[in-house]
């Protein structure tokens, strides 16, 4: 089985570094992604808003260099709880 994606979009808000007991850099955000199609009768855009988990070196460089409004781009593997 494949599991697979691939987001770019803006971010919502400002990261937060958070360290577990094993001291293990970890952060969760959300990132925007625009939708593709026509936008609604008032005229703005809709967009996706995709819960995201980020661990070890991947979140401390988010924490440092990303803040609210930023584009990333986001590479994983869809879990749902």
């Amino acid at each position: 089985m494949i599991n697979s994606v691939v987001l770019v979009g803006r971010l919502t808000k400002d990261i937060e570094l958070r360290k577990t007991s094993n001291n293990i850099s970890t952060c969760t955000f959300t990132v925007a992604c625009d939708k593709r199609f026509k936008p609604t009768q008032e005229g703005a855009p809709t967009a996706d808003f995709i819960s995201c988990v980020a661990w070890r070196q991947s979140a401390d460089f988010l924490a440092n260099y990303a803040s609210k409004g930023s584009i990333v781009g986001v590479e994983g593997r869809i879990t749902t709880r």
